[in-house]
């Protein structure tokens, strides 16, 4: 088997079985380093082997991405998605003390940030859980993310849940601002995210304990994802109005959009007056008018 290839299996294994990717994940990124090995070994004239991909320089990088450019007419955001993963991929290649060429990623320039789309949230999700520096750290950012874009959750909200909540059902109470408890549902991509963590968690799930366990073990802080939102959207060029409580935000302009009347978002939000939920009337209204901006022939 070349040496690329094994590496290239060895990477599925690791994304499947030690990250606990997700199908659509894993499929994604083995096709970015397939089309990577293939470009090098038609643009150096020579099989790729490990040494190859870890003196990989940044102009190689960025052949390889004009190539995609140029041939599958890809996007800003596409580019960026592309050069997550081969960051990942050559993080991997090149183990514990390795270095990856430094290569700024391009911008993506964006009317209105809001709402986050729903590949957006995926993909800043998946770029969190991949650079984390352990595995079961990535577990728990992705689970995070989920769960305040599938749930509609504060980030305070998700940081108080501790491990009552179990085992995970279709809906979760939440005590939110004002001692205000709702019912929210729990999707069953958010239920899966959560059970994936908990499986590789190096801390037990207590009652008594925080569900999300920083690296020691103590309550993750919100600062800890607010970091890791921000480096993301850097690399993404995503806005910088994408934070975690945009997740929030994008929840209920969804649903909005999706025909949900503004009583049920008010309860699903926890929101304590209905004046507090009209403002989703208004950004759903600016969003349309963007679409059709964007669309109508005579606009």
């Amino acid at each position: 088997m070349p040496a690329a290839q094994s590496l290239i299996e060895d990477w599925r294994r690791h994304l499947a079985q030690d990250r606990r990717r997700s199908v659509h994940t894993v499929r994604a990124y083995i096709a970015t380093a397939e089309r990577l090995v293939a470009f090098l070994q038609e643009h150096q004239g020579a099989s790729v082997t490990r040494n190859a991909l870890t003196t990989l320089a940044a102009a190689d990088i960025r052949s390889f991405l004009a190539e995609r450019r140029s041939t599958d007419d890809i996007g800003n955001l596409s580019t960026a998605r592309e050069l997550s993963a081969i960051r990942g991929f050559l993080r991997f290649v090149g183990g514990e003390g390795g270095s990856i060429p430094t290569l700024k990623g391009p911008r993506v320039k964006r009317g209105v940030p809001r709402p986050i789309s729903p590949d957006d949230v995926i993909a800043l999700a998946q770029d969190i859980a991949d650079t984390a520096r352990d595995g079961w750290i990535g577990a728990r950012d992705w689970a995070v993310l989920l769960l305040l874009y599938g749930a509609g959750l504060r980030i305070g909200e998700a940081m108080a849940l501790t491990g009552a909540i179990l085992p995970l059902e279709t809906t979760l109470r939440i005590i939110g601002k004002r001692n205000k408890t709702r019912i929210v549902p729990l999707l069953p991509q958010v239920r899966e995210a959560i059970d994936a963590y908990l499986a590789v968690c190096p801390y037990p799930a207590m009652p008594d304990e925080p569900l999300f366990r920083g690296a020691r073990g103590g309550p993750l802080s919100p600062a800890l994802i607010r970091r890791a939102v921000q480096g993301a959207r850097s690399r993404l060029g995503l806005s910088e109005r994408t934070t975690p409580h945009a997740l929030r935000h994008s929840f209920a302009t969804h649903l909005l959009g999706r025909g949900a009347d503004l009583r049920s978002l008010q309860e699903l939000l926890g929101h304590a007056s209905l004046s507090s939920t009209q403002v989703y009337t208004e950004v759903n209204a600016a969003h349309l008018l963007d679409v059709y901006r964007n669309a109508h022939p005579r606009a």
